[in-house]
């Protein structure tokens, strides 16, 4: 952790631990102590206790008398977190459409240019920061610091599930297919239909994602 300058050191740790949680590093059920994180990161208690109290805000562990006990993401959160993505970026869609702007067409271009890219390549370590970054513009777009807001947490929780479904080659050809016509519909400036299909993409991920977590639970 030796790296840990720009943000505050309590924050870093946060970071670090909610990706762990959620990637599976720290399993459900794992017991998490002070003592063992200061050993494991090479911090003092401080950041860790504030890291760990942060964790328990978010539901991501819970306090036992004995230490943290991980909770990680259940099949039910995905389920929630995915229709509340649903439903928020069919909105954010909309909004981009109707705000949209020529250099906000040209970057959406050009992500979907790139998907392609690296589709032919089956880089999917770039395919899923271009994911990434097809949403976080759309969010960028639609001009709400709220639906940002909203939105970047929720989609960081089902990392781990986004990262298996890009594995799976079927979804991955429906996805970029899925985006382009998103990025058609957001060109042509109906912002309804962009909601639409907006809508019916992140439903056709939740699917692909719970039937990748049953098999990875």
């Amino acid at each position: 952790m030796a790296d840990f300058k720009t943000v505050s050191l309590a924050d870093q740790v946060f970071e670090k631990l909610e990706n762990d949680i959620i990637v599976g590093v720290y399993p459900r059920g794992e017991i998490l102590t002070e003592l063992k994180l200061v050993e494991e990161l090479g911090v003092s208690r401080t950041p860790i206790r504030e890291a760990l109290r942060r964790l328990e805000q978010e539901r991501l562990i819970r306090e036992s008398g004995k230490g943290s006990v991980v909770l990680g993401i259940t099949s039910e959160d995905l389920i929630d977190i995915m229709e509340i993505r649903q439903r928020i970026e069919g909105l954010a869609a909309y909004y981009a459409t109707v705000k949209l702007t020529p250099e906000g067409i040209e970057k959406l271009k050009h992500i979907s240019e790139l998907q392609e890219f690296y589709c032919e390549r089956k880089d999917l370590e770039n395919l899923r920061q271009m994911d990434d970054q097809f949403h976080d513009t759309i969010c960028e777009l639609s001009q709400s610091t709220v639906i940002t807001d909203t939105l970047i947490p929720l989609r960081r929780k089902t990392i781990r599930y986004r990262k298996l479904s890009i594995e799976n080659p079927e979804r991955l050809t429906s996805s970029i297919q899925e985006h382009k016509d998103i990025l058609n519909a957001i060109i042509a400036r109906n912002a309804d239909l962009a909601s639409e299909l907006m809508s019916r993409h992140i439903i056709h991920a939740k699917d692909n994602m719970i039937a990748r977590f049953s098999k990875h639970e």
